[in-house]
């Protein structure tokens, strides 16, 4: 398996591994217009989003996406990891340590030390995959306001 930034020609999987997260994570996707934003976003002018994507015999396995914000409290920038999701048979084989240690390289290289994320309370393998790593978990609720 091979793990790398994302390529323009990756759009299609990307979006279907996010189909996918969203499945496992109880919730609803809509793919209308997905392609087009996710190329807008990673590749074009604002650059806003980075993507990992795990490869594997020409098919994406897994993807990570992660931009770099700012913390008003800490008046300083950190990286939000947005999205971390592996397909169930690329689970357990070291892969999300490795993505987990790419992403921190790019927070050092951007001068963040700190990445945050969040996972639904009931994800219970990502939870203790994420303590392994050395995380802390802060409780808070999640809010949405669709405007």
């Amino acid at each position: 398996m091979i793990i790398r930034f994302a390529k323009e020609g990756d759009i299609k999987q990307i979006v279907l591994l996010c189909k996918a997260h969203a499945i496992y994570e109880k919730t609803t996707f809509d793919s209308n217009k997905k392609a087009m934003l996710l190329l807008q976003y990673l590749f074009g002018s604002e650059n806003a989003l980075k993507c990992v994507v795990v490869e594997q015999n020409n098919e994406l396995l897994g993807y990570a996406t992660f931009m770099k914000q700012f913390s008003t409290w800490d008046a300083d920038f950190y990286i939000y990891l947005d999205c971390l999701y592996l397909k169930e048979e690329t689970r357990g084989k070291g892969i999300g340590t490795k993505i987990m240690a790419m992403v921190k390289e790019f927070a050092i290289s951007e001068g963040c030390t700190i990445i945050q994320w969040q996972t639904p309370d009931f994800n219970t393998d990502a939870i203790n995959f994420y303590k392994k790593t050395g995380a802390k978990s802060k409780a808070k609720e999640r809010f949405f306001w669709k405007v």
